[in-house]
């Protein structure tokens, strides 16, 4: 083994747009049923072209695990939910009826929100036990990875630090970032060796410049323009603002994740390095969503050609092809039913194709990229490792799917 082993990836647009085109078909077919099925089969393509050394990494992952989770998930939620619900009806409050006065209608935004905060806690759980099932599901070179049961250590943690960053508008979040980052990859192994968040958390601070910044022109534009009764002034600033605001966060993403990988180890001895950057990301996105406007409009215009056709409003030859209809009302009828029938079966795979685009031009091309930055230093140390118990599947990500935050790859 090479000293330095670099991150590569050889997926292609052509087979992922492929895959997800007909896993996505047979998940509407089955009314979603199939979508465990279906996200496991990409995760196995997308961690198979992924590779360190020529070796590809290997998702172990199935579909039945995932259902099985999933409505292991949904029985938990019920019962929870149930019991808030329960509990908020004890106290006066009903999310189920019409409010009957202004008093009525602020108690049920309170309960409104009551319910979702009794919620972040399982958001939260189900973001590190989805972690955890990915990592214990992927092996390189034949050896598992792995990650320590902890999601409620997690959870605590999660909202103590999101608290103060709430409370200090921000400031504080490069600390939540890199204490959540540590508290995960201090719990993760590879085989028997284990991984190591070292570092400051205030070595991200200058990654958040630009959110800052963003804030600011914000803040300052609407000050300007209640002072000089200015609100184009107000709308302008809240404008670039938000724009600067959205560019700011992939910024402050790429430069946390450079910065917390390069301060990574493995087993005290193998480090890591990461050189993202963030204008190639926003570029790829760019160009990705580019490519799903084109699409939708290509899309639109061939449903409207079926549609004017339908009509007679073009392609005069059309009724040659119903020419054995002697009456033309059955052939009014038959025409819009078969364009019916056409716009229907074109909007299907439309929606499915945007959804593919989505994949193989933004999403795959941001792991390819983020991928081939990554470099493994003192990699010979990582033929001492040896292999580890496999972990269990738990709840295999079913809270993730059942909270609706576990569509990513």
């Amino acid at each position: 083994m090479s000293a330095t082993i670099h991150g590569q990836y050889h997926g292609k647009a052509g087979p992922l747009f492929s895959l997800y085109f007909k896993t996505a078909f047979l998940t509407l077919i089955t009314l979603g049923i199939y979508r465990f099925w279906a996200k496991t089969r990409l995760r196995k393509y997308i961690w198979s072209a992924t590779a360190g050394d020529g070796d590809s990494f290997e998702y172990t992952g199935t579909g039945l695990e995932k259902l099985l989770g999933f409505l292991f998930a949904i029985v938990v939620l019920a019962i929870y939910l149930g019991i808030v619900q329960m509990a908020l009806l004890y106290f006066g409050l009903n999310l189920f009826t019409e409010p009957r006065n202004e008093i009525e209608a602020l108690a049920q935004v309170g309960a409104i929100y009551i319910t979702l905060l009794a919620v972040l806690p399982l958001l939260l759980f189900a973001t590190y036990r989805a972690r955890r099932y990915k990592t214990a599901r992927t092996r390189w070179r034949g050896l598992r990875f792995g990650m320590d049961n902890g999601a409620w250590g997690y959870v605590w943690r999660a909202l103590g630090h999101g608290f103060l960053s709430v409370i200090t508008l921000g400031i504080l979040l490069p600390r939540q970032t890199f204490w959540l980052e540590k508290y995960m990859t201090d719990r993760t192994w590879y085989g028997d060796a284990k991984f190591e968040q070292t570092g400051r958390w205030q070595s991200l601070y200058p990654g958040l410049k630009h959110v800052l910044f963003a804030v600011l022109v914000i803040v300052i534009g609407f000050v300007l323009a209640i002072m000089i009764e200015a609100p184009l002034l107000a709308g302008v600033s809240a404008l670039v603002g938000y724009i600067w605001l959205i560019v700011g966060g992939v910024y402050y993403r790429i430069y946390a994740f450079n910065v917390l990988t390069r301060a990574k180890m493995l087993d005290g001895a193998v480090t890591f390095d990461s050189g993202a950057r963030t204008g190639r990301v926003i570029g790829i996105v760019l160009t990705g969503i580019l490519a799903i406007i084109g699409a939708i409009i290509v899309g639109l215009l061939l449903m409207g050609l079926i549609l004017m056709a339908s009509l007679g409003l073009s392609f005069g030859g059309v009724g040659a092809i119903f020419g054995g209809y002697a009456d033309p009302s059955d052939f009014n009828a038959a025409s819009a039913l078969v364009s019916s029938i056409a716009i229907a079966v074109l909007y299907v795979a439309l929606i499915l194709a945007l959804g593919g685009l989505s994949l193989v031009m933004i999403t795959q091309r941001i792991i390819a990229h983020v991928v081939s930055c990554v470099v493994v230093a003192n990699a010979p140390h990582l033929d001492h490792v040896k292999q580890r118990a496999a972990d269990p599947g738990a709840d295999a990500e079913g809270f993730a799917d059942a909270l609706d935050i576990g569509g990513a790859i």
